[in-house]
């Protein structure tokens, strides 16, 4: 008798909004892409498991890029006003713990402006003439503590730069955090592996075997998503009336990968924008074509038996012995 037996895994997954879900939730938002590592394994009708997991790492270095502009007249004009600004900043910051600057210069141009050319018997015509230079840096300023941050914005808009171009996280333990999320996942891999023994009666060690692994790093500048302000007059206004609404704030929020979808998760509580590392292995059972089948042997036995029959018609059993 050959039995056949089939595995279903069913996943639910359900979407729970409470009472301090935010004011995003008033907007149509566009689902997050799901996280598709692609190990690729190639598709078949073999037994393929499937391990994903998921390590949030905190920051424990920070670099924050500013960007300012100077106009001059002249050269070393232009040149010497963006300097004292520069060294300004180097002078507040110097002697912090853990803080290091790089200046980074970005352009150096001239900037024009239309003159008039008057003539008498013919339409004006515009040149452009050079009026002065303009020079554009960004510094990048390395720091330890989050918390330095705000310092650093009130020293640079005293000095009139204005404009935080990014901030960028490193993680000294990314390496670390990934060998524990492929060491973790490896236990997983094992321990699914032998539940299916189990279920499916058999063993895996005559099986052909692939193997793929994959990780994907995502940081929190990449990690914001923008939204609008909410806000609605419930007022019901006639059709002839002219409602002039006034605009609404667009802002950010961070909005890191959900750990719904993953099969373990390191560090799973978030407070701040954290470094977040995806790990994901394939491990692919390929049925072997001359799998050894049990086979059940059928012996027929033959039992003789001798009947006598009297002339009265009765049947007797005649023994043998």
């Amino acid at each position: 008798m050959k039995t056949k037996i089939t595995i279903l895994a069913v996943l639910m997954a359900q979407t729970i909004f409470g009472q301090s879900s935010g004011n995003v939730n008033y907007q149509k938002q566009n689902n997050l892409p799901d996280i598709n590592i692609n190990v690729g394994l190639p598709s078949s009708n073999d037994m393929v498991i499937s391990i994903k997991g998921l390590a949030n790492l905190k920051a424990d270095t920070y670099v924050a890029v500013f960007n300012l502009v100077q106009v001059g007249k002249s050269t070393s004009e232009v040149n010497e006003l963006i300097d004292k600004r520069i060294e300004a900043i180097q002078n507040k910051i110097k002697g912090k713990p853990n803080v290091s600057m790089f200046v980074d210069m970005l352009t150096f141009v001239p900037v024009y402006e239309f003159e008039a050319e008057k003539k008498l018997f013919s339409k004006k015509t515009y040149n452009e003439v050079p009026i002065g230079f303009e020079v554009k840096k960004n510094i990048h300023i390395e720091y330890k503590d989050p918390n330095f941050l705000n310092e650093l914005i009130a020293v640079c808009s005293e000095n009139e730069i204005y404009d935080l171009v990014r901030v960028d996280y490193f993680s000294s333990q990314l390496e670390n955090a990934k060998k524990e999320l492929m060491n973790k996942a490896k236990l997983i891999l094992k321990e699914k592996q032998k539940n299916y023994e189990e279920l499916l009666g058999t063993n895996f060690t005559d099986w052909d075997k692939q193997l793929a692994d994959g990780y994907i790093v995502k940081y929190p500048t990449e990690m914001y998503k923008s939204y609008q302000v909410y806000s609605s007059s419930s007022l019901n206004f006639s059709k002839k009336a002219n409602v002039n609404f006034s605009e609404k704030s667009t802002t950010l929020y961070y909005q890191p990968i959900m750990d719904k979808e993953f099969d373990f998760v390191i560090n799973p509580k978030i407070v701040e924008p954290v470094i977040q590392v995806m790990y994901e292995i394939k491990f692919k059972l390929i049925r072997p074509v001359n799998l050894p089948k049990t086979k059940t042997e059928t012996k027929t036995e033959i039992k003789k038996e001798y009947l006598l029959v009297t002339p009265n018609g009765d049947v007797r059993n005649l023994p043998l012995n």
